[in-house]
């Protein structure tokens, strides 16, 4: 197969398109629409968000040291973008897409009740990189929406709330779903098991 060698650039796609909630000590708020993002410690839980230091909610959440990860949805797609492409310090971002700020537990940086799942941050470390300083933080706490957990089993389906990812300057719902972790040596007996319950809960 033939390859094309391009310059180095930021080529790592699909990935997450979330909104960031976050406010300074004056009590104002703003959601900022990041692709930069992404975990990187499973003990502690740990992820980050890049920020270019012009951004109006950079210094929000340099002062504050806290910020929310709320994951978007396909629903949600407009108002990810716009929040992206917009400045809070011209508009309430919140007001403007009908979005409901709703406070958290553990930081003061304000939730966003339309995402499926809202990941409280404090701020461990601000690395300087170029174009983007990295926030990198640890997760204190997640609110995830009632509907995604199976009634009977408790089972927690995160891809039933129709997650949105961003590709080289488009925005893409999932799509179908290939595989589940570790079935790619999966016995037989397991897959059969796995497809029978994942059947029964579909017509239940």
């Amino acid at each position: 197969m033939k390859k094309r060698v391009w310059k180095p650039g930021t080529l790592v796609y699909p990935i997450p398109a979330i909104m960031v909630s976050c406010g300074d000590i004056n009590g104002e708020k703003n959601i900022i629409t990041i692709a930069w993002t992404g975990t990187i410690c499973s003990n502690p839980p740990m992820c980050y968000i890049s920020v270019r230091p012009e951004r109006h909610s950079y210094q929000m959440i340099k002062e504050s040291g806290e910020f929310v990860i709320n994951l978007t949805t396909e629903a949600l797609a407009f108002a990810t973008d716009f929040c992206g492409v917009k400045s809070g310090k011209d508009i309430d971002k919140f007001k403007a897409n009908n979005l409901t700020a709703i406070p958290g537990i553990l930081v003061k940086a304000p939730l966003i009740a339309e995402s499926p799942l809202n990941i409280e941050c404090k701020v461990i470390e601000i690395k300087k990189l170029g174009s983007h300083d990295m926030f990198i933080a640890e997760v204190i706490a997640i609110h995830a929406n009632e509907e995604l957990f199976d009634p009977e089993t408790d089972a927690f389906d995160l891809n039933a709330a129709q997650m949105l990812v961003y590709s080289h300057g488009h925005y893409f719902g999932v799509g179908k779903k290939i595989g589940r972790f570790g079935y790619s040596v999966m016995k037989e007996k397991t897959k059969k098991r796995i497809l029978k319950s994942e059947k029964t809960s579909r017509e239940t």
